[in-house]
This record gives C-alpha cells, sequence and structure tokens, in this order.
C-alpha cells in the first residue's frame, strides 16, 4: 500500500515534465521559421478594402523578416548567407516598387499579414492598393507621420480630407532617386494602413469594405477556396484578365456567364516551393479522365535514354482540342511533337492517340510511350503517306522494328557533283533518313527517331524527374510534366511573372532552379492544378 503515494508522484513527476516539455516544443514551434510551410489559410483582413473584380490580388501571410529567415534555415550552412540576401533583395523591390523603403521605414513595424492588389488591369500603370499590418497602434500612426514628413520636406504638396469619418492623406511620393508617383493613405481601426495609388482607389476600397458583395472577404468562391487548399505562406487571387495578361492563359469565351477564377496557395517546402490551385472555368476540357495507375507505371517503368522533361497525358487526341490545354500542352509537353526538325511522326501520334502517352525528350531525341493499340500504326498510314514517308522492317539485335523513311536527294559519294554527258552534272545520290520507328514491348508501343534509344534501358532512367513527378501526389492526374534544371530555367525565363521577380530581386533567381513539375486534374467545377519548383541544395 505504500508503494501507491510513491507511483503517483512518479506519474504526476511524469505527466509534468511531459507537459512542460509539449509546452516548450510548441513555443519553441511558433517562433520557428519552419511554420512559414505551415500556415493556415484564413481570410485576410485585407480582402475587405480589396474590390471583388479586382485583376489580381496577391496576399502573403508573413512579415517581411520571416520568408529571410526561413530561406536561412532551410538553406545548407555555406549557402545561408547568400539564400537569406536573395530572399531579402526580392522583399526590398517589390516594397521600392511601391515607393517604400522596407529596411528604414517598415521593418520596425511591420506585422503579418500583406495584401497587394491590382484592381483594373494587370500592366505596370493600373491602379493598386496595399494594405500593411502595424504590431501595435503607435507603429502604423508613426510611419504615416515619417512618411509623409519626408515626403512633405522633399517638396510634396500634401491633401488632408475626410472620407466616410477616416482621415486620408494624398500627394505625390517616391524614394530618392525615383520619379514621383501619386500615393494615397488611411489608417483603419489603429492598426491597417492603406496605401494606394491615388485618393480616389483609396476610397473606393473604403468604399468595398462596407458591402460584403463588393469586396473579396464576401465572396463564397473565394472562401470555399480557402477550405479547399488549407495551407499556405501566401495566397493569389487571379481574374480573366489577370489570367491572360499576366499569365498567358487563353480562356474559353462561351459558359454559363460565371467568370473563371484562379486560387494558388504558395507553400514553402524545404529547398523548394509547392504551388497548389485551383482553376474554375465557365467550361472544363474535354478528355480529363484520370490515368490508369498500373499503365502509368508501366509506361515510366520502361522509359529508356536520359530525358531532360517527360510528360504523361491521358486522352491527348481531346486535350489538344482545348482552347485552355492545347498551348499548354504545346508549351510544356508537345515542344518535341511541334518541333520541325522531330519529323511528323510524334505529332501525329500524339493526335491519334487515346491515352495514357508518356512524352519523354532529351539529347537524344524524342520517344514516346503508348498502349499497343493507342494508336495503331495502320491508322497513322494515311497521314504518313501524305508526308511522303516509307514504312519498312528493320531488325537491330534481337529487337524487330517498324521503320519510317522519307527520300531526298543527298550529296553524291566524294562531296561533289559528277559530270554527265555534254558536261552536265549527274543527279544527287537519294537518301533515305530514318523519320521513326516502333517497337512492341507487352502491351505497350515505343515510339523514337534514335536508334539509339532502342537498345538503352540503363539503371531507372529518369530517376530524378520520376521522383519529382511522383512528390506532387497526383499519379492519375490526366495532365503530369516535369523537367530538369536548364529546360526548367529556359521557360522561367520567358515567363512575365518570373522576370518581374528577377527585376526587383536585381537578377540571379533562375540560377539555383533544379527542376519543375506539374500536375493538372479535373475537380468540381474546375481544375486542380498543383506544382513544385525545386532550387539547388
Amino acid at each position: 500500500m505504500r508503494g501507491r503515494p510513491f507511483l503517483a508522484v512518479v506519474l504526476a513527476i511524469v505527466l509534468s515534465a511531459f507537459a512542460l516539455g509539449l509546452g516548450g516544443w510548441w513555443l519553441v514551434w511558433q517562433r520557428s521559421p519552419l511554420r512559414l510551410g505551415h500556415h493556415a489559410l484564413v481570410m485576410p483582413r485585407a480582402a475587405r478594402f480589396v474590390p471583388a473584380q479586382a485583376a489580381l490580388s496577391l496576399y502573403l501571410f508573413s512579415d517581411g523578416e520571416e520568408p529571410v529567415a526561413y530561406a536561412r534555415a532551410v538553406a545548407p550552412p555555406r549557402q545561408r548567407r547568400a539564400a537569406a540576401a536573395t530572399v531579402a533583395r526580392l522583399r526590398d523591390g517589390a516594397f521600392a516598387a511601391a515607393g517604400l523603403d522596407y529596411r528604414n521605414e517598415l521593418a520596425a513595424w511591420l506585422a503579418p499579414e500583406i495584401g497587394l492588389a491590382l484592381l483594373d488591369d494587370s500592366g505596370s500603370s493600373g491602379d493598386w492598393l496595399l494594405v500593411l499590418r502595424s504590431r501595435d497602434d503607435d507603429g502604423a500612426r508613426r510611419f504615416l507621420q515619417r512618411f509623409w514628413q519626408s515626403r512633405s520636406l522633399a517638396g510634396t504638396d500634401l491633401q488632408v480630407s475626410s472620407y466616410r469619418g477616416m482621415g486620408l492623406i494624398s500627394g505625390r511620393g517616391a524614394l530618392v532617386g525615383s520619379e514621383p508617383v501619386p500615393l494615397a493613405t488611411a489608417l483603419v481601426d489603429d492598426d491597417l494602413v492603406l496605401l494606394a495609388s491615388g485618393r480616389g482607389v483609396l476610397e473606393r476600397a473604403l468604399d468595398v469594405s462596407q458591402i460584403d458583395d463588393l469586396n473579396q472577404a464576401g465572396q463564397p468562391r473565394l472562401v470555399r477556396g480557402l477550405e479547399r487548399l488549407q495551407e499556405g505562406a501566401a495566397l493569389l487571387v487571379a481574374r480573366p484578365t489577370a489570367m491572360r495578361d499576366w499569365f498567358a492563359l487563353p480562356l474559353p469565351e462561351d459558359g454559363d456567364g460565371r467568370p473563371a477564377l484562379l486560387l494558388a496557395a504558395v507553400q514553402p517546402e524545404g529547398l523548394g516551393l509547392r504551388l497548389r490551385g485551383l482553376l474554375e472555368l465557365p467550361v472544363l476540357p474535354a478528355g480529363l479522365e484520370p490515368v490508369d495507375a498500373g499503365r502509368r507505371e508501366a509506361l515510366l517503368a520502361g522509359l529508356r535514354g536520359h530525358p531532360s522533361r517527360l510528360a504523361l497525358l491521358q486522352n491527348p487526341a481531346a486535350l489538344q482540342q482545348s482552347p485552355l490545354v492545347r498551348p499548354l500542352l504545346s508549351r510544356l509537353a508537345l515542344d518535341a511533337a511541334r518541333d520541325g526538325a522531330a519529323g511528323p511522326l510524334p505529332a501525329l501520334v500524339a493526335a491519334a492517340d487515346a491515352g495514357p502517352l508518356l512524352l519523354a525528350d532529351g539529347p537524344q531525341g524524342w520517344l514516346l510511350g503508348s498502349p499497343l493499340d493507342q494508336p495503331p500504326p495502320e491508322a497513322l498510314e494515311p497521314a504518313l503517306a501524305a508526308a511522303g514517308l516509307i514504312e519498312a522492317p528493320l531488325e537491330v539485335g534481337e529487337r524487330s522494328l517498324q521503320v519510317w523513311t522519307h527520300l531526298e536527294a543527298g550529296p553524291s559519294r566524294g562531296g561533289a557533283p559528277r559530270a554527265g554527258r555534254g558536261g552536265a552534272a549527274a543527279a544527287d545520290q537519294l537518301q533515305a533518313p530514318l523519320a521513326g520507328w516502333r517497337l512492341v514491348e507487352g502491351d505497350l508501343a515505343w515510339w523514337g527517331r534514335n536508334l539509339a534509344l532502342v537498345e538503352e534501358r540503363g539503371d531507372r532512367p529518369g530517376q530524378q524527374l520520376r521522383q519529382r513527378l511522383d512528390a506532387l501526389g497526383a499519379p492519375r492526374a490526366p495532365l503530369q510534366w516535369v523537367v530538369d534544371g536548364e529546360v526548367a530555367r529556359e521557360l522561367l525565363r520567358d515567363w512575365q511573372p518570373w522576370r518581374l521577380l528577377s527585376v526587383l530581386a536585381g537578377g540571379g533567381l533562375d540560377g539555383p532552379v533544379q527542376g519543375l513539375a506539374l500536375a493538372l486534374e479535373p475537380d468540381g467545377q474546375g481544375l486542380a492544378w498543383q506544382a513544385h519548383l525545386d532550387f539547388d541544395a
């Protein structure tokens, strides 16, 4: 009986230690920069001031220091300073574009969250609104006093007015050495600073904040999207104008009158960035059936060569008929098929294939993998004949291939034309270069142009690309695509948002990029998509 009090004391001590440890862990986690990758998405306060029809809005659920600390925490020891400096340059450049000096004007008081909206169009000259939150009431007030005091001393004429019971200050301001631009500010609830590209823009923001139907915070589609996405360090909302101008998405014109809407959650994940989003469309593309998991694994297992990009498509023949998906396929997946140097065969196969179809491209040329009857070779015969291709059998080692060649005139042997009767040059010799081949392996058919790919299997070729594809966690998505670092850097350099980010950061963003993966699949009234951008370790 005497042992019971002792056991009770021991149990109490253990439970107390466990509680203290759990509480300490929670405090450490709350202060950890790694928490940025697991931020729960909630409706931003700034969304109350953003008009529902705003072309583009971006909400950051962090202050100006957390992204820098996160980059420093996840980077290898030798690269921590460089990684933190890159993110800091991007941050400083973004605020400088709005005429703000982050280190001297914002760092001391800025708190999570930050909201930015382009209201009427996505051009650089459009109206914009910036919403900043202060850690305390005094921080926001001191900022506004110093902000306009410094602009006033620089010769800016200020106008002080009242609107909806709030004080508005407007004038022209800029950083030293920059062209002054119209600016207007207001203080809301003592801790929110509204900074806009003019007094009219600011008055519009205050107007819509009074009616839920007119601002983004009161939009049911946005509320549902946040519930679906759940986590993210940043949220992007884009309407058709911005989707066309910024992201080059050719949206379908017909539908039920419901405008397209793009939601994207940005979530840091180790050394990479994961983007998850929803694209609500008035009309869904046809042919978005899920990929059979067994066929997918069989195609990836049969891959050969050293590809620098892979794409897996379900029903590519139907997907290419969609005005939204067709340009995406042409840019991301079917570059090899569209390349005139690749010959007509890959484009013909993709146009007749009901899928799934695996496309690979690399230094050794293009490679396609499909089910045995997708498409049957005889279905391609009329188009191949019209392209001047001739079919023939060919033995390569112990493998029997079906090949297509085309006749063309080539130089005579020796490189110089031979003289015929009367001194005329003889016709050049005919040559039959290879346009493509087809190999049957089990219930799969492989198509390519370089005969070296017939025998070259290697040890799990394209292993890194396949790992990136699997990391997306969407094995049944009807469009799956992944590229290595070199191809990813080339694509990003041509993408307008990436060019803008590079300018704000002073360059140097694409160098560490090591890969990019994307998956797209139907989801209710639109498309669910996710992408992963890998950076150098």
